[in-house]
């Protein structure tokens, strides 16, 4: 692990430490961005999660927020499979917020494709474990949203019907 990655997960638990964990404290995450500041998708950080599995690995976090609704993103299950476990020093499991759709493009995902990009997931975490997520949100810049009003709410709903779906298939 690089230096700065070491210092990134120290810094980090040095700033949760002494906060309760749920039921009595908050969720605590970190969310992991490849950017949103463009509608082009090929400015942005594509290849998979492994250079910082290392520092995410020792950090205290509870939930990680992970961009996967592009190709970007690559494989799930490399951090899936490394991410999944217990919280160092505790007995408490990580949770996922996996990225099911991409603010910045002008079509919904449909809640069969937001569907099956969570199962991949469930590979690696239990249901309880997992929150559906935008890749990062859908911000304004410079007074242009990264996309419009209508079709963040179309984004949006498919992820309700999609969680209704998996919450029938899966609990």
């Amino acid at each position: 692990m690089g230096e700065e990655l070491g210092y990134a997960a120290h810094l980090s638990n040095r700033i949760i430490e002494g906060i309760a964990s749920p039921p009595l404290g908050p969720r605590i995450g970190l969310h992991i961005c490849r950017g949103t500041w463009s509608t082009k998708e090929e400015v942005f950080l594509t290849g998979d999660y492994t250079p910082l599995l290392p520092a995410l690995i020792r950090m205290r976090m509870r939930q990680f927020v992970l961009e996967y609704a592009t190709p970007r993103a690559e494989d799930i299950a490399v951090a899936g499979e490394a991410l999944s476990g217990a919280i160092p020093d505790t007995n408490m499991s990580r949770e996922l917020g996996v990225g099911v759709f991409n603010p910045r493009t002008e079509e919904a995902e449909s809640p069969e494709k937001i569907v099956a990009k969570t199962e991949q997931a469930l590979r690696f975490y239990r249901p309880e474990q997992m929150f559906l997520n935008t890749d990062c949100g859908f911000g304004c810049f410079a007074n242009r949203c990264v996309n419009v009003e209508e079709v963040a709410t179309a984004k949006l709903r498919s992820i309700v019907r999609a969680a209704r779906l998996l919450r029938e298939r899966h609990g």
